[in-house]
């Protein structure tokens, strides 16, 4: 199986990233791997795909670090041509691009498309992706699983909205991701409010959303894959990240820290809920993270803590996901003209 992993740039990539887990996974069973970042797609002259990709050698990696080493290593660099692949995996992070990139933005989404056209397998289905370049995806889920939320850039809908809720509400921008620019408002911080909003407002819209109490225990990161939690070795892909200092925010890029969880039942009927949107989709691999018995986030693009995962549980997790890739490929060979959402799922 050849597979490619699009990430926002490979010279970034870091060995403890879950992408770099992915494609290690892919390698140490056998597979050809290749790693390419969403400014390096070309359209040919006659339509072609093709990309300036990084390739490991073809060695028997054990370490992480060494497999990264060998993808930063120049000598590997190759044109590839995008339709010999079997699989592509979209694992760019469009949130990360926005300010400093944003021609960045759709480019994964919009070469997805292209390759889906051209008959390789892409997940998550990039169709369905452009509908959830910001956190407004996330209204298309049932109202039973949302905390109360407001999308506006005025300020005085804001502010009556806080005020709706006693003062204590979250803040974050409608684009972002790991945390960046959250801001729990508290009755305190009243006098700020209007700066924050300011703040947040300046590169969009602002996402309100009520403050739930038991966020003080962190969030939970549940991984989900063709709709059902991912399991393995009888241990489900899930942590608690929580924050030990005053920081509201309980990402693991914001300092939180990882804890073993046991997947309840309410979270089961969460995802029951979401299931069907998701599948819908094509929404291969997600993470969900869950507030109490409220849905915050649901990261479908590149949603990390695999390695967390492994270490918790001492299951690899990675393999697992690249062992249903190869089902998916094999049924894309019986199934040629299945779309490529309905398989995404299947």
């Amino acid at each position: 199986m050849r597979i490619g992993f699009v990430v926002n740039d490979v010279a970034t990539e870091q060995s403890n990233y879950t992408s770099t887990r992915l494609a290690l996974a892919a390698s140490q069973k056998g597979h050809e791997v290749w790693l390419l970042g969403v400014g390096d797609f070309v359209c040919e002259t006659d339509g072609r795909l093709s990309a300036t990709a990084h390739r490991p050698g073809d060695k028997q990696y054990k370490s992480l670090d060494r497999f990264m080493t060998d993808i930063h290593d120049p000598e590997g660099v190759e044109e590839l041509d995008l339709c010999t692949l079997d699989v592509v995996l979209l694992r760019n992070d469009p949130a990360d691009d926005a300010v400093e990139r944003p021609w960045a933005v759709t480019g994964g989404v919009a070469f997805g498309r292209m390759l889906v056209a051209a008959g390789v397998l892409v997940l998550n289905d990039p169709g369905n992706l452009s509908h959830a370049l910001t956190k407004a995806y996330f209204q298309h889920f049932p109202e039973a699983v949302r905390p109360r939320t407001l999308i506006s850039r005025d300020g005085r809908a804001i502010s009556r909205f806080v005020a709706d809720q006693k003062g204590q509400a979250v803040l974050k921008p409608l684009q972002g991701s790991g945390g960046s620019g959250v801001f729990k408002v508290t009755e305190e911080e009243s006098p700020n409010l209007n700066q924050i909003i300011d703040a947040i407002s300046r590169d969009g819209y602002v996402v309100a959303q009520e403050y739930l109490p038991a966020a003080a225990e962190g969030d939970v990161r549940l991984f989900v894959m063709n709709g059902q939690p991912l399991t393995c070795e009888g241990h489900i892909a899930a942590f608690r990240r929580k924050n030990e200092g005053p920081d509201a925010r309980s990402n693991m890029s914001a300092g939180g820290k990882a804890l073993e969880v046991d997947v309840t039942e309410e979270m089961l009927h969460m995802l029951d809920l979401v299931r069907p949107q998701l599948l819908a989709d094509g929404m291969f691999l997600v993470g969900l993270d869950i507030v109490g018995d409220k849905l915050m986030e649901v990261n479908v693009f590149s949603p990390g803590g695999l390695g967390s995962c492994q270490e918790l549980y001492g299951t690899n997790f990675a393999e697992a996901v690249i062992t249903e890739l190869e089902r998916k490929v094999d049924l894309r060979g019986h199934y040629p003209d299945l779309p490529n959402h309905r398989l995404a799922g299947l």
